[in-house]
């Protein structure tokens, strides 16, 4: 082991408020689904408070660290399940339904920890911090988005400062989902005070080598409970909690595409969740109207349909990813790049529209706030999806690309 490895695992265990918060995990003897359901119940029930009050899902991110559910995605050998993203994208999927919030927090932290898997194996800090995760359930934040760059994550203002072995951050994030509840904070920077802005790292910082000073305040229109507030992030670690990886190839390989997928994977359980209740709308207006079909029914049968090419799209999509995930050239290739791009923008349009349509669906039902088929919290949190890293700015950094791109000329190709 190298010296600057062997005083990194030293400095790490600085064990202190994180673990204390913690609770004691129980055996998953019981299915990941099964588990999956415990949480989305308990999410359900606190939702609404969640939404109004616009504060942090405690009570079923507190189930999820009960039932396991934080380290599912670390491999075997170092504590965790070993599931796939296909197994990840169905918890963000059935937990969304419940609470939209519960659901991103859910899929921001999985995306985290994808790359620690992924980028930080065989680095003795890295696996020390997934043995960790897994133990005590940790729960993962992600900054990357700051200052003038907004939401271009390829870009970052700040650098990391080193004093021998040491590496300090000041870094003025306007946004940190969750910030505040996280034991430790995943952060792009620039490698160093004299890199160009594209030159990046990411580091991980735990809750004791960090400070935050409130900088914007979170009230918006949706997502409420996801906390996502400004901070200006002040860190200082170990050089050994740099990823080994440049930044450039964990966005390609594993940040983009694994926050696509499970981010759209929080979208369509939205969807689904806006029409199951309009599918109850439906069902109820029939059984009062002597089985006539209300008006509704045409939007209904509209959302269904848009749901069931949404699932359609994801499914592939993930599947597309999981059959490349070893083999770099295949993640790099251009074609790869701008399918899991678009299909980011095709979900989140595709979410938007099959809401609206099961909002109309359930007509003034739906308008109300305070019905059982009220629609406007699965509307309000699912029309944060085409601003999350903007369409705008996916499309226009790939329509270069586009046009360079052949033309298929079968179904099959």
């Amino acid at each position: 082991m190298a010296v600057a490895e062997a005083d990194s695992l030293k400095a790490f265990p600085r064990e202190a408020t994180a673990d204390r918060r913690s609770p004691e995990v129980r055996p998953a003897s019981a299915g990941l689904n099964d588990r999956t359901q415990v949480v989305a119940a308990i999410a359900a029930n606190h939702a609404a408070d969640v939404d109004s009050d616009a504060r942090f899902p405690e009570e079923a991110i507190t189930a999820a660290r009960m039932q396991g559910l934080l380290g599912i995605m670390v491999p075997r050998d170092l504590g965790g399940e070993g599931a796939s993203l296909s197994a990840v994208a169905d918890v963000c999927y059935n937990l969304a339904g419940s609470c939209s919030s519960t659901a991103m927090i859910y899929a921001m932290h999985q995306i985290k920890v994808a790359c620690l898997v992924r980028h930080g194996r065989n680095n003795p800090w890295h696996e020390h911090l997934l043995r960790r995760l897994c133990a005590k359930q940790l729960l993962l934040a992600s900054s990357t988005t700051e200052g003038r760059g907004g939401g271009n994550v390829r870009s970052s203002e700040a650098p990391i400062e080193r004093n021998g072995s040491q590496v300090t951050l000041e870094r003025r994030a306007t946004v940190i989902s969750y910030g505040a509840k996280a034991d430790a904070i995943v952060t792009t920077a620039r490698r160093s005070a004299d890199a160009a802005a594209t030159d990046q790292i990411l580091v991980v910082f735990l809750k004791e080598d960090y400070s935050l000073e409130p900088l914007l305040e979170w009230d918006t229109l949706g997502m409420r409970g996801t906390c996502s507030a400004g901070f200006t992030l002040r860190a200082c670690g170990d050089s050994g909690q740099i990823l080994p990886d440049p930044y450039e190839k964990i966005h390609t390989q594993t940040m983009a595409p694994v926050a696509h997928l499970t981010w759209a994977s929080v979208w369509a359980g939205i969807a689904a969740g806006a029409v199951e209740r309009a599918q109850f709308f439906i069902r109820h207006s029939a059984r009062h109207a002597n089985g006539q079909t209300p008006p509704g029914a045409a939007h209904f049968t509209r959302a269904s349909a848009s749901l069931a090419t949404l699932r359609g799209l994801l499914a592939s999509s993930v599947r597309r990813y999981e059959d490349a995930s070893h083999d770099e050239q295949a993640l790099a290739a251009l074609d790869f790049q701008t399918m899991i791009n678009l299909t980011k923008v095709e979900a989140s349009e595709l979410a938007v529209s099959t809401v609206m349509s099961a909002f109309r669906a359930c007509g003034l039902s739906g308008y109300r706030n305070d019905g059982e088929f009220a629609i406007g919290r699965y509307l309000r949190d699912v029309l944060s999806s085409p601003i999350m890293i903007n369409n705008d700015r996916i499309l226009a950094n790939i329509a270069s690309a586009s046009l360079m791109s052949a033309i298929p000329r079968s179904l099959r190709d």
